[in-house]
């Protein structure tokens, strides 16, 4: 187990042969159009977490373009509307197909309204998660040790998770439901960039 840093892209060859993989990036604030996405962080459930720091502005990561847009892997997220955003209008690729275990824990765990990756992490597989570096500087030149160890946990569990929530979906009856709901998320984050963000367009009003 280990946590890996790129700097610009991926490897060669590094996810050859897997059909999932965890993905989750940091960002300069939460705001589309105005924060730029600065790392992203992978793993393929094996205990390491490769970290890229993207090369600002050209953002020239061609292998990690080619893993987003491989149909024959699915990327999980946790809250993946924001990440899948990011990477359209920073990277200009279509993330496909994808996963979210926020939106599997709120159809699957209708019993609390604690969704976020720590509450999530805790109950169900009984990791802990600290969340101290989630607010620093990810636009630095070079990354601390405890932002390298923050944004490998942040992928390492969510294969767990994954598994946790599927058997939770089929059990109450809405993996179907599931299913469709990511298949509609890449759209969902082109209606973020176009400046829907907020606005509910499938409400009367």
């Amino acid at each position: 187990m280990a946590n890996h840093l790129h700097e610009g892209d991926l490897p060669d060859g590094l996810f050859a042969g897997v059909t999932s993989v965890a993905i989750d990036s940091e960002t300069m604030g939460l705001r589309l159009g105005r924060d730029p996405l600065c790392v992203v962080q992978i793993s393929a459930g094996d205990g390491d977490a490769h970290v890229v720091r993207l090369s600002r502005p050209d953002y020239d990561c061609p292998n990690l373009k080619k893993l987003l847009t491989d149909p024959s892997v699915t990327k999980l997220f946790h809250f993946g509307r924001f990440d899948i955003a990011m990477f359209q209008l920073h990277l200009g690729v279509t993330t496909s197909p994808v996963y979210c275990t926020k939106i599997a824990s709120k159809l699957a765990r209708t019993y609390t309204d604690r969704h976020g990756l720590k509450d999530v992490t805790r109950e169900l597989i009984g990791v802990d998660l600290s969340k101290a570096q989630q607010s620093s500087d990810w636009g630095s030149p070079t990354l601390s040790p405890e932002q390298l160890a923050y944004a490998a946990s942040d992928v390492l569990h969510l294969h767990a998770l994954r598994i946790r929530l599927d058997a939770m979906l089929v059990r109450e009856g809405r993996m179907e439901l599931a299913k469709a709901a990511f298949a509609y998320l890449p759209h969902r984050a082109i209606l973020d960039l176009a400046g829907w963000e907020e606005v509910d367009i499938f409400a009367h009003s």
